[in-house]
């Protein structure tokens, strides 16, 4: 059986670490690459590195923050946010990042994932989805969660894997930063319907949750950003946790 993977995020705007409510009321969370440092030797298994700005200033990701990143931490991390071509990606790998993940690029340009895929393999793609549920549908949103589409999450997830995507990292907005737990019926169904790893985003607040996440939601992968970055919830404390509920995970 997989083990399943602890993944903390970092926020990055204006090249510090920032965390939120809802996509919003953002406060500073320290500088990502010690942070990075400490998550490599506390036993994550993989980061997550989002410029969170990048989309909406129409810039390209800190190529030289993956650098800084690649030469301090020995486990694999991705990083998006203003990606929008093979050449973007191409300076990312270049620089150490192990995988890049694309959002609102690859809402507006579906080809882009086909694309990338076939220049770098599936497994170096990842593709994020920020999805709200209003009135009963959940519903794909662009630029940070600011703009909404007429894309329903499952058929956009479906899509998604059809063009080759390696894994999904799906973001409930509905939960980021409420620390109520995951949205698991959504991501219970993402992993019914599709084959590729589903990274469940968007609501940890203490153990149980990512317990929760990967028995009920089924999710291959949890993601988290405030419990880690201001030390509500240690890495190690976590997977003992995990492994005492028979969830297997990399000690």
């Amino acid at each position: 059986m997989l083990t399943k993977r602890i993944i903390p995020c970092l926020d990055i705007k204006n090249g510090r670490t920032v965390k939120g409510i809802n996509f919003v009321d953002l406060r500073d969370a320290g500088d990502p690459v010690e942070l990075a440092e400490i998550y490599a030797k506390t036993g994550a298994d993989e980061l997550v590195f989002l410029d969170i700005s990048a989309t909406e200033e129409r810039r390209r990701t800190l190529a030289d923050l993956v650098l800084r990143v690649a030469e301090k931490v020995n486990i694999p991390f991705t990083v998006g946010g203003g990606i929008s071509s093979v050449e973007d990606v191409d300076i990312l790998l270049h620089n150490g990042a192990d995988k890049v993940s694309i959002n609102s690029s690859a809402v507006k340009n579906p080809q882009l994932i086909n694309d990338l895929v076939a220049k770098f393999g599936s497994q170096c793609i990842v593709v994020a989805i920020d999805a709200k549920q209003i009135e009963g549908e959940w519903i794909v949103h662009l630029v940070g969660g600011k703009v909404p589409t007429a894309l329903n999450l499952f058929t956009w997830a479906k899509e998604v894997e059809e063009r080759g995507a390696g894994e999904i990292l799906f973001t409930s907005m509905n939960h980021d930063g409420t620390k109520d737990g995951f949205a698991n019926e959504a991501l219970a169904k993402l992993s019914t319907e599709l084959n590729i790893p589903i990274i469940a985003s968007g609501g940890a607040g203490n153990m149980q949750h990512f317990t929760d996440t990967f028995i009920e939601g089924k999710a291959d992968a949890a993601l988290a950003a405030s419990v880690f970055h201001f030390k509500e919830i240690e890495i190690k404390d976590l997977k003992e946790e995990l492994k005492r509920n028979h969830i297997p995970v990399r000690l």
